[in-house]
């Protein structure tokens, strides 16, 4: 008869296990992706502030190139002005030399001939200065359209050499993920073999008890072993088992490298009837929670760090078993413990 209700027990508690294994699962990959998201967020922000000046130079060479068509369509002009004024000195020149012909020959007014070669010398040397300053202009023009090229090889330049680095940002991005998730699996790895080292010292030397038993990656303690009916102190037979538990903790603890964040999760539940609401405990949350501190404080007290420490109090609100039955609600009230990440 005792054999076959052992059978019954561990077969009602397979599947528990297999879904709370599923859902650390989940929890881890849970937290890798949010790390990763969180790296992938850092390192947009980067690329972000680089995106921003790919984009202030593009717009510097967009109008350096607008300013160097308009200087460029500005020289144009004054070649053509000084081409026309060319056309109309070598004119002028022409008419003058004429002039000077008919005055040496003599047959023309030469009152009339040489007022209007004087008037032909003061256009061509007008001319000839109009020319001149737009020679300068146009030799002016030549240098600033220079300096503009210039400009804007320097801005294609840094151009180039941003964008080669978003190149090897988006690189990085990628490594930076590809590491992370190896690192963080590696982490995981290395925290499900300590786990599974603790789990293994916690059976020896609890000596294979039927009444604590492992659900999924938790060790399960019935609450009248630790505890009086309705009590939140740890009694005599709690204290001498959580003893077994803390030395084993600080054994595996000290084993365990200091870049993995561990804790330990001590959590309470109760099962679903509901305290008279008269006494020192009002509630079964609070009867929950302070039998997971009281677990707690006492681990603690053996020299435990607190910061690698959780209590956590459920009340009747996440049961092993629904069933409505004296068994169903011994099995619900119980203290769970499970290493994991902080």
């Amino acid at each position: 008869m005792g054999v076959g209700s052992r059978y019954r027990e561990r077969s009602v508690n397979y599947w528990p296990g297999f879904v709370d294994a599923l859902a650390t699962l989940l929890l881890a990959i849970m937290f890798l992706l949010s790390v990763f998201v969180l790296a992938q967020f850092i390192l947009s922000q980067e690329i972000s502030g680089k995106d921003q000046v790919l984009n202030r130079l593009n717009s510097q060479i967009d109008e350096l190139t607008s300013l160097l068509a308009l200087e460029r369509a500005n020289k144009q002009d004054l070649q053509d002005s000084i081409a026309n004024l060319e056309a109309s000195l070598s004119s002028t020149e022409s008419e003058r030399s004429r002039l000077e012909e008919l005055l040496a020959s003599g047959n023309t007014d030469t009152a009339a001939t040489e007022e209007r070669l004087g008037a032909l010398s003061t256009q061509i040397d007008e001319e000839k200065q109009i020319s001149q300053r737009a020679l300068s202009q146009v030799e002016l023009l030549n240098q600033q359209i220079s300096a503009l090229r210039r400009q804007i090889a320097a801005l294609e330049d840094a151009l180039d050499a941003s964008e080669s680095r978003d190149r090897e940002s988006q690189t990085k991005i990628a490594d930076l993920g590809k590491r992370l998730n190896v690192a963080l699996a590696q982490r995981v790895q290395e925290l499900n073999r300590y786990r599974s080292d603790f789990f293994g010292r916690l059976r020896e030397i609890l000596g294979g008890r039927s009444d604590i038993r492992i659900v999924g990656d938790r060790f399960v303690f019935p609450s009248e072993v630790l505890f009086a009916s309705g009590g939140a102190e740890l009694n005599e037979q709690g204290r001498a088992e959580m003893l077994k538990v803390g030395q084993a903790l600080i054994q595996i603890g000290s084993e365990i490298p200091d870049d993995i964040s561990w804790v330990l999760r001590v959590d309470g539940h109760t099962d679903n009837i509901p305290l008279s609401g008269t006494g020192r405990i009002r509630d079964n949350w609070e009867l929950s929670s302070s039998r997971a501190t009281s677990v707690v404080r006492f681990f603690i007290e053996q020299g435990i760090p607190a910061n690698r420490l959780v209590a956590a109090g459920f009340g009747e609100f996440q049961p092993l078993e629904d069933a409505d039955t004296d068994e169903a609600r011994a099995k619900n009230r119980r203290i769970e413990l499970k290493l994991t990440e902080r």
